[in-house]
């Protein structure tokens, strides 16, 4: 096997010894490198957005290609890319996200903001939180990273709604999709959180009518991509106070410029891309299994739907 790894330079000094051990420990007999210039014996390509390599036509026995990353919104129109692209599913990105959005539902949900930014001498403690069983919370994508979230949500106690394109069943969560769906789980969200991938269907989905859907004085969380929200209906829906307040980790331009508004907005908290991370030896054991699928001829994990976009 010829593994080719293509991301930006920095990244091969990190992942280069965690990969080689993965495969080592996967039995898989590989020539890693991170050399282009020789593209016709190359079988498998490790790859992130960052890569030098956006066009995949000179690799003529290419079999697959890895993305580095969750999201593969920056490949999935690219039309040299003829064989399967598989997404990265890493428990250390699940575990991130599930606590960054954990504490955010908690923080807005105990209202912790108010001491944390009001230590004045003022005695305040006329604000009492409900008890989670009594807090609704939405969770638009119901995937890898939804689905733990929500389970995550549902063992503190608070009553968890989800929805995706196709319906899904989980334990303990309310499940919805559709249409219909999405009015049904947005009505009742006091907490919203978005974790859907960036798709031709899922931009722009929040927009002034699904926030207006929203009860008064929500909440929203976004881990999973800027363009799910029309950024002025949010900034509307904030002004207006149909949204109490917003955390945003993602961004239609990242880093977000510093003169942006977001910045600025007293109902906004900015998190710069940070709910959720890959670590290079869990993601190099994830690659490592594939490239060892590969070798047998066994199926790939996580082989991205083309059509679907995800």
């Amino acid at each position: 096997m010829d593994i080719l790894f293509s991301s930006a330079p920095a990244d091969w000094l990190l992942y280069e010894a965690p990969l080689r051990n993965a495969l080592k420990n996967a039995g898989v007999s590989a020539r890693l490198h991170n050399d282009p210039t020789d593209p016709k014996p190359v079988d498998f390509i490790v790859w992130s957005p960052a890569s030098a390599i956006q066009d995949f036509t000179p690799f003529t026995n290419l079999r697959a290609v890895q993305s580095l990353w969750a999201g593969v919104e920056k490949v999935i129109g690219n039309k040299t890319l003829k064989v399967p692209l598989c997404r990265m599913v890493d428990p250390s990105l699940t575990s991130s996200m599930v606590e960054w959005v954990l504490a955010h539902c908690l923080r807005y949900h105990l209202g912790i903001d108010q001491h944390i930014l009001h230590q004045d001498g003022i005695w305040r403690n006329d604000v009492i939180a409900p008890m989670a069983q009594d807090r609704r919370i939405g969770i638009l994508g119901l995937g890898a990273l939804g689905s733990a979230c929500a389970t995550a949500l549902s063992r503190v106690g608070f009553q968890v709604s989800g929805w995706s394109r196709h319906q899904k069943t989980i334990s303990g969560i309310d499940c919805y999709s559709g249409n219909d769906g999405i009015g049904h789980m947005l009505g009742k969200a006091e907490i919203l959180v978005l974790l859907l991938p960036l798709t031709p269907d899922t931009e722009n989905l929040m927009n002034a009518g699904r926030f207006a859907a929203m009860p008064q004085g929500a909440y929203l969380l976004n881990a999973g991509r800027g363009p799910l929200i029309v950024d002025n209906a949010l900034l509307d829906a904030l002004n207006s106070g149909r949204l109490r307040h917003a955390t945003l980790d993602v961004f239609r331009q990242e880093p977000l410029p510093g003169a942006h508004v977001f910045w600025q907005h007293p109902a906004i908290t900015v998190t710069p891309h940070v709910a959720s991370h890959t670590r290079p030896e869990t993601v190099s054991a994830m690659v490592a299994e594939n490239i060892r699928r590969l070798a047998n001829g066994d199926d790939l994990l996580h082989v991205v739907d083309m059509k679907a976009g995800y």
